[in-house]
């Protein structure tokens, strides 16, 4: 499926969609707990139903209902997978879901898609055997497919989480061995996710010591119990509203999203707001408008997933901007810092590769057909792109939006874009020549 777009003036009101990793840390937790548990306005994507099902694979009874999920947990003793459990294209379903088999008594095996089958596990596959599983991967190469099996008896473990996935995984499983855990980080990208996981651990009354995400401590022998909740919106999804108002010069008001929260791609408002945007909080939501962008520097560690929008604010803004400090972008669903300097480039951005960034400089962007290699946040952010290019932009693997962000082509044409998805290769217009 491909994306079409022509220049727009967009400005308007979106409400963000529920957060991807509250909802997956939730149907997690749920799953783990005793009891039942009611999750209210999750985020409904891609991602979100390949955790639904590989917590169903382990026991898990889970409905959705309407706007919410309910899920009756198996209390901490998964039941070994009937059939080889596939995670589609969800990095953080297949890193928590190991760890969670390495809490049943029996073989795991674990597959994805053609993405998922060539992201790392090699630090999380030896942290897992450090505490006692067996764990491998079937092609020997650190990636899926990867057989696990408890149980795990916890102990003493390093761990270079070089994403935070790994980590996270530990920290949300662990309370459940029988023995206590200690993790020894000798490496920590991403630190805000860890932070949530924690804020999700410290609601339950999980104990554990954390020594400046170091040295963690995590007490065996506890429980998860059941609980209700709201998911709250995400920020990482607004990053591309963000970016749109920054760079038109427009207004966009962001309803559903907290800044109390723990996500750490809020941010980008503080980037976008350095950049020269003016933010605000209203009662009625966020509200961010574009006045002109200079370019800066950016420690974008914490906040890979907002680099491919925030490559596209750097077209836009005076001067030159700094994406730096973030080499995990390269291990996500695709090499970001590669494919997003690959395909800007196309549309005529001054941009080049660092090791672990990008360099952006002013650029008249023109509209081409390009490709969002599979990759949502990609896809999206090309968007984005388009929609402030001249002339028609045509984007390709448009589908990928379905992983987080189904709805984000119409939110766009609420917004005024001219947006278009195309199913049929004769149905682009001359951009896709």
């Amino acid at each position: 499926m491909l994306i079409n777009v022509t220049k727009s003036k967009t400005r308007g009101t979106v409400r963000i969609p529920g957060s991807k990793s509250h909802t997956i840390r939730a149907l997690f937790i749920a799953s783990l707990a005793d009891g039942r548990s009611h999750i209210s306005h999750p985020l409904l994507s891609k991602d979100a139903f390949s955790a639904v099902e590989a917590c169903k694979a382990f026991g898990a009874h889970i409905e959705n209902a309407g706007e919410s999920f309910v899920i009756d947990g198996f209390g901490g003793m998964p039941t070994v997978p009937e059939n080889v459990v596939d995670v589609g294209n969800s990095g953080t379903t297949l890193r928590f879901a190991m760890m969670t088999a390495g809490l049943a008594e029996g073989w795991t095996v674990f597959t994805g898609d053609s993405q998922i089958r060539r992201r790392p596990l090699g630090p999380l596959i030896e942290a897992m055997n450090q505490l006692g599983g067996n764990v491998f991967s079937t092609r020997g190469n650190n990636m899926a497919p990867v057989a696990v099996r408890g149980r795990l008896k916890g102990g003493s473990t390093e761990l270079d989480a070089f994403t935070s996935q790994y980590l996270s995984s530990i920290l949300i499983n662990a309370p459940l061995l029988d023995n206590d855990t200690e993790v020894i980080v000798t490496r920590l990208n991403e630190r805000p996710y860890v932070e949530m996981t924690m804020w999700w651990l410290d609601n339950q009354g999980i104990e554990y010591v954390n020594e400046d995400f170091k040295r963690i401590r995590i007490k065996g022998g506890q429980r998860y119990r059941a609980f209700s909740t709201g998911i709250p919106g995400d920020f990482s999804s607004a990053t591309f509203f963000m970016v749109m108002a920054a760079v038109s010069g427009e207004e966009f008001v962001l309803k559903n999203l907290d800044m109390t929260d723990p996500q750490g791609d809020k941010m980008v408002l503080r980037y976008l707001e350095d950049m020269g945007a003016e933010i605000s909080c209203r009662e009625d939501g966020i509200v961010i408008k574009g006045k002109g962008l200079k370019g800066i520097e950016i420690d974008m560690n914490a906040t890979p997933d907002a680099l491919p929008a925030m490559a596209v604010a750097g077209c836009f803004a005076q001067g030159e901007t700094r994406l730096v400090n973030v080499p995990q972008a390269r291990v996500k669903e695709t090499d970001r810092i590669h494919v997003m300097c690959t395909e800007l480039a196309k549309m005529g951005a001054d941009i080049e590769e660092l090791p672990d960034g990008l360099v952006i400089r002013e650029s008249r962007l023109k509209g081409c057909r390009v490709n969002g290699h599979g990759d949502h946040r990609v896809v999206m952010a090309l968007t984005v792109a388009g929609l402030n290019a001249e002339g028609e932009t045509c984007i390709e693997t448009a589908e990928a939006v379905e992983v987080t962000f189904p709805e984000f082509p119409e939110l766009i044409r609420q917004c005024g874009g001219d947006i278009r998805l195309v199913r049929e290769e004769r149905d682009c217009n001359g951009a896709c020549d």
